[in-house]
């Protein structure tokens, strides 16, 4: 590659990055990028997780994004996480409530890690009013049949709009669609997200089994997009000491660049690693590892980053 070349694609990375609640066009904020257990995990004591223990600042939280709306001055959240508090702490600031209404709330599934946020919307802490909640049908009924969510539902804190594989939610200036995936399905269907602004189209699918187990190819979705944010909660098989992990089956970051490996240096740009369990090396964006995947042409995401839709 020409060093012309890198110049260009780095020059592309950080114009994408750089939007503001100040422009007019949607864009999304990255709250947070860990796996559901957030950065450090509760009960590590290892040396990798230690920093997070002995430095708050250095604390990930669970994977979150926001979008955030100038034009229509609203705002909404892709997942209600055990980080809620602070990741909604983060969207105030970033898009204050004064300006831009809390319109909605995205849920892809019932994991700990992307709906039990929702609690703090409850009588005990917000008591909020009426806040839509995007879910898929099984989700739905979940929260509808489960207490304490289904108080949230009884005391109107949330109102539950019912998503549809492949249907468009129309919001504004951006329209969100739900996909299917194939994932864990306990209690509930797992989708990821299209996210289709004016300009640009951004993938979020942070949980998902094998690629090969999914209908749709992800090299072609990733083309057909100008931003994936996909799972990257393991590394490499072998990362969990004494657990099976074909029990938590996700797709490995070394599987996905090897599915990735034809695309153009410009296709894999468009790649933003999410979802990284406290395990992975690529929370730490200094780490060897991390240095190797950039060096690949893929993107890793971090709190804080924006996307311009």
């Amino acid at each position: 590659m020409t060093i012309l070349l890198k110049v260009l694609i780095v020059l592309l990375v950080s114009a994408a990055t750089f939007s503001t609640a100040t422009d007019e066009a949607p864009y999304l904020y990255v709250l947070g990028v860990a796996q559901d257990a957030g950065f450090p995990q509760a009960g590590c004591y290892k040396s990798h997780c230690m920093p997070g223990w002995n430095n708050p600042e250095t604390k990930i939280g669970a994977t979150s994004l926001a979008l955030i709306d100038p034009a229509s001055k609203k705002k909404y959240m892709f997942e209600a996480t055990p980080n809620f508090p602070e990741q909604l702490f983060m969207l105030e600031r970033e898009a204050p409530t004064g300006e831009f209404n809390l319109d909605g709330i995205f849920i892809t599934h019932a994991h700990i890690g992307h709906y039990t946020g929702l609690m703090y919307l409850g009588r005990e802490v917000i008591g909020a009013n009426q806040v839509p909640v995007y879910v898929m049908p099984k989700m739905k009924q979940y929260l509808m049949n489960n207490g304490p969510w289904s108080q949230l539902v009884s005391l109107n804190n949330i109102t539950l709009p019912s998503l549809r594989n492949h249907a468009q939610v129309p919001l504004n200036n951006v329209t969100v669609t739900p996909f299917i995936v194939p994932h864990r399905d306990e209690f509930s269907e797992t989708v990821g997200f299209s996210i289709k602004g004016p300009n640009k189209t951004a993938l979020f699918i942070p949980d998902i089994n094998k690629w090969s187990q999914w209908e749709k190819d992800i090299a072609s979705q990733i083309q057909a997009s100008d931003y994936a944010l996909i799972d990257a909660t393991f590394y490499d098989n072998g990362e969990l000491p004494g657990r099976d992990m074909s029990k938590i089956p996700h797709p490995f970051v070394t599987e996905t660049i090897a599915a990735l490996s034809a695309l153009s240096t410009q296709q894999r740009a468009k790649v933003w690693f999410i979802h990284m369990n406290h395990t992975n090396p690529l929370l730490n964006l200094n780490s060897e590892q991390s240095k190797a995947v950039r060096a690949q042409g893929f993107n890793i995401a971090s709190t804080g980053l924006r996307l311009g839709l």
